[in-house]
């Protein structure tokens, strides 16, 4: 799919990596009925936050002095979650 979309290399690890992460929390192992997820950490994944991978998105600009009329969004794609806390990519 990602030869395709024809997606720019650099963002095929970025693809691997959502995909193993979506799967890590939603594929259930047939011998304990749970996902890898629930089996390491003991509850249930919050799954409400997940997105299409490459969507349209607009992540706030707060860093630049943009004005009063200045928009406050900049327009981007989706390209994956982040490791160490609940943003994205």
């Amino acid at each position: 799919m990602l030869i395709f979309s024809h997606a720019p290399l650099f963002l095929w690890a970025e693809a691997i990596a959502t995909a193993c992460f979506t799967q890590n929390r939603s594929i259930i192992h047939r011998r304990f009925n749970k996902t890898p997820y629930e089996l390491i950490n003991g509850r249930k994944p919050d799954i409400s936050f997940l997105h299409v991978f490459s969507a349209l998105c607009y992540p706030k600009n707060d860093c630049e002095d943009i004005g009063k009329l200045g928009a406050k969004g900049d327009i981007g794609f989706f390209i994956g979650y982040s490791a160490d806390s609940c943003a994205y990519r």
